[in-house]
């Protein structure tokens, strides 16, 4: 009679322990924190604004986003400056979007001080982004805090480059599924690279002098002669998705990888890797289904390794520690 007592205890403390654990983040997490102020509706118009005077600023704030979460989880540190920070490792160079956050930042500092954390503001600027870009309005979760360490010998993100099952692993060793990784990739619908990052697949793929046999031809010529020709003396954008959609949130990206269209060698992979080809197709032919599901995706990652509670801290400054 003891042992089943004693397992009756361990059982509900379990039990709140993982409700607890949910419980951490929170919808509405701000609600009354900061004076007769919402903090969500204060982040959305910044991000309307920013929007409206440069729509570059939805790719801004995925990669921001996604370069920040998989690298110590959702902690903002990308965010920090320092000589030897996140930032300055090299897929962080280009990553661009800091300033916006810095004004969200103040506006929050000045509304309620010390309340909003910097990795909040990520999450909630990068949805409300996404909807202004066409995707399907989803609700985040918040209570996030912020950490204190940002190393650049910590970053280690998939390269372009990178096989697809090397892909699915990176992936699942966080806890996504590989369709989770199809879905997070699908960001590149408003994504940008530049010539540097694909000139190899244009004209010298794995040193054959010759293009990548995986890409279109027809689009390897229109690379070539107009985004990327050879002596070009400034390092030019390329867009990952076909240029009439690259400001939008849809299922374009896919489409454009089942013709043989895609930039990144990653792009192009998902949809030759059999294990990958259905979850390409089918978000292909159903715009609905990809931004239902590009929400809980970036929901899921969102969420990720967050520190919550009394661990880290709210930052007065989201380039510094306090």
């Amino acid at each position: 009679m003891v042992s089943r007592g004693v397992a009756v205890i361990v059982a509900l403390l379990a039990l709140n322990l993982t409700v607890s654990c949910h419980a951490s983040l929170q919808y509405g997490f701000y609600k009354g924190k900061c004076k007769n102020q919402d903090v969500e509706t204060i982040i959305r118009n910044i991000v309307t604004a920013s929007w409206f005077g440069d729509q570059k600023i939805v790719a801004g704030l995925l990669r921001l986003q996604f370069h920040d979460c998989f690298v110590r989880g959702c902690d903002a540190s990308l965010l920090l400056d320092g000589p030897t920070s996140e930032k300055t490792a090299f897929p962080n160079l280009t990553v661009f979007g800091y300033d916006l956050i810095d004004q969200i930042k103040a506006a929050l500092e000045s509304a309620c001080p010390g309340v909003v954390s910097c990795a909040d503001i990520i999450i909630a600027a990068t949805r409300d982004a996404v909807v202004l870009a066409g995707g399907q309005k989803y609700e985040v979760q918040l209570g996030r805090r912020d950490g204190t360490v940002s190393q650049a010998s910590l970053v280690n993100l998939p390269a372009p480059e990178i096989s697809v099952p090397a892909a699915i692993q990176f992936y699942a060793q966080r806890g996504f599924s590989t369709r989770d990784m199809v879905l997070l990739l699908g960001a590149h619908t408003v994504g940008v690279t530049h010539c540097s990052i694909v000139n190899s697949r244009l004209y010298n793929w794995n040193g054959s002098g010759k293009p990548d046999p995986n890409m279109d031809p027809f689009y390897v010529m229109v690379l070539q002669n107009v985004a990327c020709p050879i002596g070009q003396t400034f390092d030019n954008f390329v867009f990952l998705d076909d240029p009439s959609s690259v400001l939008k949130v849809d299922n374009s990206y896919y489409n454009q990888l089942l013709r043989k269209r895609g930039i990144l060698p990653i792009d192009q992979g998902l949809a030759l890797d059999p294990t990958t080809k259905p979850i390409v197709q089918q978000l292909a032919g159903n715009n609905g289904l990809f931004l239902s599901q590009f929400g809980q995706a970036l929901v899921k990652m969102g969420a990720f390794q967050v520190l919550t509670g009394t661990q880290g801290q709210i930052r007065k400054n989201c380039r510094r520690v306090n």
